[in-house]
């Protein structure tokens, strides 16, 4: 007989407990991705999300399922409302609010979002896609982004936009991102040694040298800053530190080519050109930057300073078809033809531009002013810099009157510098104070004139007239207007000071200023005379539209008020090359 089970003894069946939690949602969800199930994975994440509601992540995966079935606009809601409420650093959600952005062609919306992810994520995970849709926005938007740091690059973007404006000549504005970044890290000696070379390119040598000893402070076997401290011993003639030094630039054999290349220039500018010329040879054979025309010209240079001239000819002719376009090469090129018959000693410079004395002669003979490609060169522009604190009364001439071509904002930091700068010429800076009027500064600006500090306002300056009459404005400009492109910017400020001069001298007894052309016409005539430059009555009364005897007898009149004979002596006396 079979034994009966009792209840007890019979197996219970066995029952799962099925945990309906955040993560039982979540794995039912990622199932479903699996499976390309986009309804029932949207379902799963919601009610993740609703379980925990103060985890980023369930929210956030949330958002990418409504982006990945084209529901752009309740995907941003979701990320942002992450942003605003759970976690507002979950940078991320700002590249996942860009990538719906762009999808919906929100592209200025999209652009914000990737400048903030950029801006504030530490760890740059999405950086390479970053890159990529910030190069599709920046042509959709036909404009570069507003990016003006990379948080995850911890300075390094800063330094890259900063060694771009001083490849570009604005130093200005390179030492103002410069400084900001040493000051935030101050451990970064590319951005100090770069900062050196600004202050030095500007003319600012104190602060170039104090720039450099930082950075061998931090780093005493950092070559660049080696290099530099070479460069800025042999401007301070310190020759026993030079010696030294350069001693110890000679033994050094450096292995990464930025280092090769940095020795290599650095041997040039100190003389040791035959070190230059094997560092310059080695580059060019390891095939580094042999699509670089200045690397042909540096090897030039340096051929020519040790006397092998056939194969300065052969980096010269290889710098032409590099650059076919440069003057440099071509003028370089002339000199070794003609070296041997020449009288004065030739100049072989390193710069990749034409030197100083030659720049100028290219622009008096230029008549669409200075060539756009002159106007970015970094070395011509540092080269200006340069010579507005350094060069001789009338090189700061020439050179307020290129600035005044150039006309950009940094040639305007610059002027405005110089004319608040007590040991300069009150003439120049008069000059200056012209040429950024002729930029169209009209601004009150401040200046050392007759040493005293004040506020130069947009008339002409008129220190010792109570009034500034607009009839005696419109004759000036009348006068400007038919000299513009004719007559240099020192010639059309000296039209200024003269009509200054006539009215402070007859006031109150100002003639009477019926027709500007008039005066406008004896201004033109009397400046040509001063400058040497041939003119007559009739050419100037045509010109003007008035009569022979108008322009006769203001002419006589300004003449005798001013005394025109002695003002030109002392103009010849002072600027022999005008």
């Amino acid at each position: 007989m079979e034994k009966i089970k009792r209840v007890s003894e019979v197996p219970k069946p066995k029952v799962i407990s099925i945990n309906m939690d955040a993560a039982f949602f979540f794995e039912r969800a990622v199932q479903s991705l699996d499976r390309f199930h986009y309804d029932k994975a949207l379902k799963y994440f919601r009610r993740a999300a609703e379980y925990e509601q103060d985890n980023p992540v369930n929210h956030c995966n949330l958002a990418g399922v409504l982006s990945e079935m084209g529901n752009y606009d309740e995907s941003n809601q979701i990320l942002q409302h992450i942003l605003d409420a759970i976690d507002p650093e979950m940078t991320e959600c700002h590249f996942y609010m860009a990538n719906n952005y762009a999808n919906m062609e929100n592209f200025e919306q999209a652009e914000q979002s990737l400048v903030r992810y950029l801006e504030t994520d530490p760890t740059g995970q999405f950086m390479d896609e970053s890159e990529e849709m910030m190069e599709m926005l920046s042509y959709e938007l036909e404009r570069p982004a507003p990016l003006t740091s990379i948080k995850s690059r911890e300075g390094l973007f800063e330094h890259d936009k900063a060694r771009a404006l001083l490849e570009e000549g604005k130093f200005a504005e390179a030492v103002r991102q410069l400084e900001k970044l040493v000051k935030n890290q101050p451990e970064f000696t590319a951005a100090r040694n770069n900062l050196a070379l600004a202050y030095y390119y500007m003319g600012q040598f104190e602060k170039a040298m104090e720039t450099i000893r930082a950075v061998l402070e931090i780093d005493a076997g950092n070559l660049h800053a080696l290099c530099n401290m070479a460069i800025f011993h042999q401007h301070f003639g310190n020759k026993k530190e030079l010696a030294e030094l350069t001693e110890l630039l000679c033994k050094t054999y450096p292995f990464q080519q930025d280092h090769v290349f940095k020795l290599a220039t650095t041997m040039g500018i100190l003389s040791q050109h035959e070190k230059a010329y094997n560092l310059f040879k080695r580059l060019l054979k390891a095939g580094d930057g042999t699509s670089d025309p200045c690397l042909y010209h540096y090897a030039a240079v340096a051929a020519c300073h040790i006397g092998r001239f056939e194969e300065a000819f052969r980096y010269w002719k290889q710098t032409q078809k590099l650059d076919p376009g440069a003057e440099i090469s071509k003028f370089y090129l002339e000199q070794l033809r003609t070296r041997e018959k020449s009288e004065s000693p030739l100049t072989w410079s390193y710069h990749y531009h034409l030197p100083f004395e030659e720049q100028f002669r290219v622009l008096e003979k230029s008549t669409q002013g200075i060539p756009d490609q002159l106007k970015k060169d970094p070395l011509v522009r540092s080269s200006f810099f340069w010579a507005l604190r350094h060069g001789d009364i009338e090189t700061k001439l020439q050179v307020i009157q290129a600035f005044g071509l150039i006309a950009d904002g940094e040639v305007r930091d610059a002027l405005q510098d110089f004319i608040l700068d007590r040991h300069e010429d009150d003439y120049l800076k008069k000059v200056a104070i012209f040429v950024l009027r002729s930029m169209g500064i009209r601004e009150s600006i401040p200046a050392f004139l007759e040493n005293e500090e004040i506020m130069v306002e947009a008339s002409p300056y008129s220190p010792h007239l109570p009034v500034w009459d607009v009839k005696w404005q419109s004759v000036m400009e009348t006068a400007l207007s038919h000299m513009h492109k004719r007559y240099d910017m020192v010639q059309q400020y000296d039209l200024e000071i003269l009509w200054v001069e006539f009215l402070t001298k007859m006031y109150p007894s100002v003639p009477k200023i019926q027709k500007s052309e008039g005066w406008a016409a004896a201004l033109e005539y009397l400046i040509a005379k001063m400058h040497r430059r041939a003119i007559s009555y009739q050419e100037v009364s045509t010109r003007y539209g008035v009569t022979v005897s108008t322009v006769s007898r203001n002419v006589k009149l300004i003449d005798d008020t001013c005394g025109l004979r002695e003002k030109m002596e002392a103009i010849f006396d002072k600027f022999t090359s005008i």
